[in-house]
């Protein structure tokens, strides 16, 4: 995402953490935030050159970024992670759980080693990255938790039981997150991404379709990743701080709550 200097330098001082934010949506919202002023730590599981060219266009925005190769399923790799982020830049402000796969298969011929990896790294990997970084935010008094959803969570899938579920867990998730933390400072909320167009990874398993039937948003185009950027800055910035345990929709109308 190219930033238009519109968000100005709202995160100025703060540090965040983008998992899985070397392609697409994670790269675009790393580059939202580094456009606001934050210092961006960019989290991926192998992707080291991909997560190092992402840290070239942060840091060419004039604040501080760090690459970390991590598994975020990997309780050892996320201490880890937690401990080189707090050495280096002293506090986390931003958490975006963005990591995940999204891998298609008929239910009936789903292996449990395909079921379980999906939901570990969705589910997991929120859970393991939040548990490791809430007492820092906690104890600073402040902190914002971005989950990135999925419309099949709320709309259903052929052949993606296993997203959906763990789409719909993540909200849950947050939630909870919310209320538990909520006298501390530090808010929680869910980015539900609708049919978002642009290249993807040969590896992804997404298609353009949603989900097994053509269907295009009611605004006439499909979403770009930097729409999904636009939510997840609002709701760090100064605009967001009312705004806690909601599942905010960025679909064009695709699905309407």
């Amino acid at each position: 995402m190219e930033t238009n200097g519109t968000a100005g330098r709202m995160l100025s001082g703060q540090v965040a953490l983008v998992t899985g934010g070397v392609r697409r949506i994670g790269r675009s919202i790393a580059l939202a935030l580094a456009g606001a002023g934050a210092d961006v730590v960019i989290n991926a599981r192998s992707s080291a050159e991909e997560a190092e060219t992402v840290c070239r266009e942060i840091e060419a925005m004039g604040v501080r970024a760090m690459a970390h190769l991590a598994d975020v399923t990997d309780e050892d790799q996320v201490a880890r992670m937690q401990r080189k982020v707090l050495e280096r830049f002293g506090r986390l402000d931003i958490l975006v759980n963005n990591a995940a796969i999204r891998q298609e298969a008929a239910l009936t011929e789903m292996s449990l080693a395909e079921w379980r990896g999906v939901l570990s790294v969705i589910l997991d990997g929120a859970f393991l990255t939040s548990r490791a970084f809430l007492p820092a935010m906690a104890g600073q008094g402040y902190g914002r938790i971005i989950n990135i959803g999925g419309v099949s969570s709320h709309t259903g899938a052929s052949r993606r039981a296993h997203v959906a579920a763990a789409k719909a867990g993540i909200e849950g998730f947050t939630r909870a997150l919310a209320v538990e933390f909520a006298n501390c400072g530090v808010t929680a909320n869910c980015v539900v991404p609708g049919k978002i167009g642009g290249k993807r990874s040969a590896t992804s398993g997404e298609s353009f379709s949603l989900h097994g039937h053509e269907a295009r948003p009611i605004v006439g185009r499909e979403g770009r990743p930097e729409d999904v950027a636009a939510m997840v800055l609002t709701l760090c910035g100064p605009a967001g701080g009312f705004i806690t345990g909601q599942s905010l929709h960025v679909n064009g109308g695709l699905f309407l709550t």
